[in-house]
């Protein structure tokens, strides 16, 4: 089977843009255009950016089972979810270790929609739907496009009566320029932003329409990876890129804990029953490392995968990292000993071209109340 078995009906509007259609999770995605990153970033934190993020899997989860199935899949209290709200969620194993995240939509009462990356989350819903009465089908037919920054919603108020008071993590169905979608007030950038889920044959048609119109609210086309200068600042994980998958322990098979990732917030209060549940809670405390930020000094930023040291003794690495030409600071998201995850701890950054100084630094960077991407009216 070739790496790229799913496809987005954008193609070959991307390859117009440069793209020669990397492989993520299975799909051709634009992880190249022919301009400056740069310009995206900025245009997604000043005005608007439009992505292709189809790659995301999608997958419908019916029937009088639905709801004890996500329950026992995911981290959340999925009575608290009604139609119309979805919720961030995580998906542990036996192990109480992380496997995927997810976003868990409730389209009606045993309707459900989970949408998550390249971890196994289709494949676990799948496995611990045997002997249920529920069905999980996944749709690649369904595509995503995500419109992000402040002015998308000024956008989308032109053609979306009642788009401003949908509140963060709330999705409608509706119509955009007379076709049916479900437009969800998600993203993946920091920003106020929405994604909009349409029909394969409907892409093309929405994807230019929202450019065409949208250049007077700056709205341009923005790569996949514009993602990574996005997450660094607004503490977004992605899966495998700062997990163990990618930067294994000695003499132990991959897998984090929520403690030490930070996500331990995705568990509902007081919850039991999910899988790997016990071993959760069991490991609290024991943390192996923590998720941390790191702010360098100059203006080049830290190689993805560059070791960290303090001292002397390497103390973490750096799994992604950005410069802001908007802030002028050079950042990155590192998993970072314990004892060093602190606030303000010196540290030295070994880039390939030579060392750099840098100080631990809380996550996010940007927003930490987040009130940009939860902002009303």
């Amino acid at each position: 089977m070739t790496a790229s078995w799913r496809f987005s009906t954008l193609a070959d509007r991307h390859r117009a843009l440069g793209s020669k259609l990397e492989d993520w999770s299975g799909m051709g995605t634009a992880w190249t255009y022919d301009k400056d990153a740069d310009e995206e970033y900025v245009a997604i934190r000043t005005k608007a950016g439009l992505m292709d993020v189809s790659g995301l899997k999608k997958v419908h989860i019916t029937g009088p089972h639905a709801s004890h199935l996500i329950d026992l899949c995911t981290t959340r209290d999925v009575e608290k979810i009604y139609p119309g709200k979805s919720v961030y969620a995580c998906m542990l194993n036996e192990a109480g270790k992380f496997t995927d995240d997810c976003v868990v939509y409730r389209i009606s009462t045993n309707s459900w929609m989970v949408v998550h990356g390249s971890g196994t989350g289709h494949e676990e819903l799948t496995r611990a739907s045997i002997g249920r009465d529920v069905s999980v089908r996944f749709d690649d037919n369904l595509h995503d496009l995500s419109l992000q920054g402040p002015t998308a919603v000024d956008y989308l108020a032109r053609h979306v009566p009642g788009i401003r008071d949908l509140n963060y993590f709330h999705h409608m169905q509706t119509q955009l320029f007379g076709l049916p979608v479900m437009i969800s007030r998600t993203g993946y950038t920091g920003e106020r932003g929405y994604e909009i889920f349409c029909r394969g044959q409907d892409a093309g048609t929405i994807w230019d329409r929202i450019l065409e119109e949208g250049k007077s609210d700056g709205i341009i086309p923005c790569r996949f990876t514009t993602l990574d200068m996005l997450r660094v600042e607004s503490y977004l994980l992605f899966y495998p890129y700062d997990n163990s998958q990618k930067y294994p322990f000695d003499n132990e098979g991959p897998g984090d804990t929520l403690w030490e990732l930070g996500l331990d917030f995705t568990v509902s209060p007081g919850k039991t029953g999910f899988r790997g549940a016990e071993e959760h809670y069991r490991l609290k405390g024991k943390e192996r490392f923590k998720i941390f930020g790191v702010l360098l000094e100059g203006t080049k930023p830290a190689d993805e995968g560059a070791p960290i040291y303090r001292n002397g003794k390497k103390v973490g690495v750096v799994t992604c990292a950005m410069y802001s030409p908007l802030v002028k600071k050079s950042m990155g998201i590192a998993r970072l000993d314990v004892d060093c995850a602190v606030v303000g701890t010196e540290l030295e950054i070994r880039n390939a071209s030579g060392s750099v100084k840098a100080t631990a630094q809380a996550l996010p960077f940007d927003d930490p109340k987040k009130l940009k991407r939860t902002a009303k009216g």
